[in-house]
């Protein structure tokens, strides 16, 4: 699955999903987490709700991790079938505690 990282620098995942500019993009396979590339989203800093540009850049991923989303941009993700993690820090902790959290949730209950 394809996860998507709102993040300005490439080192931490810094960015609200309707204002992020960069997203780092990421294959994992259920252990590990891979780097694909980064995509760029033109964003006016004048304009707001800006959240379907981030999401047209995003469409084929599975997950998005970014700090917070508003409410349009929580509807329009969940309406696309892209699960909305809110988390923020270095890129390393945080695909660290997601897949950490993936692991968890898979693991059968007895």
């Amino acid at each position: 699955m394809k996860l998507a990282l709102a993040s300005s620098n490439g080192k931490s995942v810094d960015l609200h999903f309707g204002k992020a500019r960069n997203f780092l993009i990421f294959e994992f396979d259920g252990e590990k987490a891979r780097f694909l590339e980064n995509r760029k989203v033109s964003i006016d800093p004048e304009e707001k709700h800006q959240w379907e540009k981030s999401l047209e850049i995003i469409k084929d991923c599975e997950v998005v991790i970014c700090v917070q989303a508003g409410m349009r941009g929580k509807v329009g993700l969940d309406n696309a079938g892209i699960k909305l993690i809110e988390d923020e820090g270095p890129v390393e902790n945080v695909l660290e505690r997601y897949i950490s959290h993936y692991k968890f949730m898979k693991k059968p209950l007895f």
